[in-house]
């Protein structure tokens, strides 16, 4: 399915690049996984017979990426959802693994906080998603985390600009 040396983006966690396919014994049973070092420097191990029924997907190339990216210039927050399906909502959208769903998560929340403070939950939603979405935007553009995030800022900043 994926090779040494592919870029993948494991939901929840984040972009990385899958290092290497080792047999490791656990609990007597011998699995081949697959050692993915995440953009965060953190290391992941997946046995490869899980990740067909994974979200784990290539990263975005950089034709999606700059769609993904628009999102920021587009719509609104859905202000008739009550906190609890907004949230729920958001949860499905992160665990999705889908970028573009990713940046709809970060674009709500940047201006549903910019017209009122996020409570503590969707905060760390919003801090998490964005981390994810860093993540992978850093890897399929070939720069580091902090550029971006730089990056990321600039496209969410235009966008709130347009909101005001």
């Amino acid at each position: 399915m994926f090779q040494i040396g592919d870029q993948i983006v494991y939901p929840m966690h984040g972009a990385g690049t899958i290092e290497a396919i080792e047999d490791r014994e656990i609990q007597g049973k011998i699995q081949q996984y697959y050692v993915i070092k995440m953009a965060s420097n953190m290391q992941v191990m997946i046995p490869v017979d899980k990740m067909i029924h994974s979200s784990v997907r290539s990263v975005t190339d950089k034709v999606d990426l700059e769609k993904v990216l628009d999102v920021f210039h587009h719509e609104e927050p859905d202000h008739t959802l009550t906190w609890k399906q907004r949230f729920t909502s958001n949860m499905e959208k992160v665990k999705s693994g889908n970028m573009l769903e990713g940046a709809e998560v970060v674009r709500d929340l940047m201006i549903r906080n910019e017209e009122k403070k996020l409570n503590s939950s969707e905060r760390q939603m919003l801090y998490n998603a964005k981390k994810i979405l860093v993540s992978e935007l850093g890897l399929a553009n070939g720069i580091t985390e902090n550029q971006a995030s730089d990056l990321l800022d600039e496209k969410m900043l235009g966008a709130m600009a347009k909101v005001d």
